[in-house]
């Protein structure tokens, strides 16, 4: 840091005690430099025409120069920017406007850049320097290199900003499982606000009956263990139940030691719900391959009762198989490719005769040994194959045990509509004799349930009389369509 005394002391025309006192006042400033040169942060001199009088190493190596004294002013960097990247011009840099208004400015931010290019963030201290009768002859500056807080900020932000835009859960807690931040995903997942949740034990989201995760997670992170894929359940603000998948980590403070734990919670609803679908699509087909074996053995069965000749019998093998086809089809359609979706309206008598098809035996009315009776009515969209999947585990248990496993059975379907419901009987007269009610449901009866209780909000009840077994059904009208 340059000075005048060295000057000042070598003139003749000062008397010794006079010289003495100035080599005093310069061994003190030369002291005063070296401490100022030895400091980490950026310090420099000006005049009150904000001439640069001084300056520091640490400023020289910010502003990545050395300005020549009395021949620059206002800041010794190569060019200035504003916070927003825009020119900041030299005349109105922190250190101009202190000079110019006589006052001190705290923490102005700038931008300085180097000759090489390169830019740096600093904080601004300029203070306006006074004689002693309080006239500003000049300003000392400290400039602050604010790189790495900057750094951090920014990544803080992205960071932020990624916690509250995901959809994840993702909550904060201290090691006495006290909530310290909740984002939106937390508050979209579990129906608590930021505001209602932090500064609250974690505990609120668990379930009574465990109470005991919690103590064991935090036992964990503080031995500082990871938790990866935790499938649990927690409770939402209003009551319910969901299934989630936590990942837990242990939060350090800077010195590594563990302070809390951040959790990241994902909603798995989904995953169960398609994972449950899964299963029961895989226990349906395996139902319907047994099914369709056993009704290929009836319908051979049948066929020979009445066929005179092989050929004979196995046209009536190809004809009841193609039947069944197609009411195989009705109950799955547009599931392959070459085969066209069921699509418009149906009737509900149609539906059921081309269900029941395959198990006509012989030519004419009498031979298909159904009777139908009820109103005209149709059935639509979705509709259409859910009601064919019921009649056709209906007509597919009959031709197993029922009344179509005998020459003799017949099965008798009536509907009719009140008030808004569909109520459809479906009676099998004439097959084997049922000495008791089954002891069971098969999947087929389940599949049953599901539509007319889920789909169709309706009722299905099961009578085993003697002489066969009895189905009433009641299903609300404006399902069907």
């Amino acid at each position: 840091m340059g000075s005048a005394f060295d000057a000042v002391i070598k003139d003749t025309s000062l008397n010794e005690p006079e010289l003495t006192d100035l080599a005093r006042m310069a061994q003190s400033l030369g002291q005063i430099r070296d401490f100022v040169d030895a400091l980490p942060a950026a310090i420099y001199t000006v005049d009150a025409q904000g001439w640069i009088t001084s300056y520091n190493e640490a400023a020289a190596a910010l502003w990545g120069r050395r300005p020549v004294l009395n021949a620059e002013q206002w800041c010794g960097a190569w060019r200035l920017y504003r916070p927003d990247g825009s020119p900041l011009p030299h005349d109105q840099c922190p250190t101009a406007i202190a000079l110019k208004e006589g006052r001190p400015i705290r923490a102005a931010e700038a931008i300085a850049e180097r000759p090489d290019g390169t830019r740096v963030p600093f904080s601004s201290y300029p203070t306006p320097l006074r004689d002693g009768q309080g006239n500003i002859i000049g300003a000392v500056n400290m400039l602050v290199d604010i790189t790495e807080r900057k750094r951090s900020d920014l990544s803080a932000a992205v960071l932020s900003a990624i916690v509250e835009s995901s959809h994840d859960a993702i909550i904060s807690k201290d090691l006495n499982g006290v909530v310290v931040s909740w984002n939106a995903g937390a508050q979209s997942l579990f129906g608590y606000s930021p505001e209602e949740m932090v500064g609250k034990p974690i505990a609120l989201l668990i379930p009574p009956d465990r109470q005991d995760e919690e103590p064991a997670i935090l036992r964990r992170i503080r031995n500082g263990e990871r938790v990866d894929h935790f499938e649990t359940v927690r409770r939402r603000k209003d009551g319910s139940l969901v299934e989630i998948s936590l990942t837990i980590s242990p939060v350090r403070d800077r010195d590594g030691k563990i302070v809390g734990a951040s959790k990241i919670a994902r909603d798995i609803s989904e995953r169960r719900n398609a994972e449950q679908q899964q299963r029961l699509i895989v226990r349906e087909m395996s139902h319907r391959i047994k099914n369709l074996f056993a009704i290929a053995g009836s319908i051979v069965s049948m066929s020979a009762r009445s066929a005179e000749t092989p050929a004979e019998l196995a046209q009536a093998v190809r004809q009841r198989l193609a039947a069944l086809t197609r009411a195989h089809e009705l109950t799955r359609p547009g599931l392959i490719d070459d085969i066209e979706p069921v699509s418009g309206a149906q009737s509900l008598r149609t539906l059921i005769e081309a269900i029941m098809l395959p198990y006509r035996d012989g030519e004419g009315e009498t031979g298909l040994r159904l009777v139908l009776a009820g109103p005209e009515l149709f059935v639509t969209g979705s509709a259409i194959a859910s009601l064919a999947l019921v009649f056709h585990e209906f007509a597919t248990n009959a031709a197993k045990y029922g009344a179509l496993a005998v020459a003799e059975g017949r099965v008798e379907v009536v509907w009719s509509v009140r008030e808004g419901m569909l109520v459809v009987d479906w009676r099998e007269i004439g097959g084997p004799p049922i000495a008791e009610r089954p002891q069971r449901h098969g999947f087929g009866s389940t599949l049953a349930n599901r539509v007319v209780i889920g789909q169709f909000a309706g009722t299905l009840d099961y009578a085993w009389n003697l002489d066969g077994v009895v189905i009433h059904l009641e299903m609300q009208i404006d399902k069907l369509s």
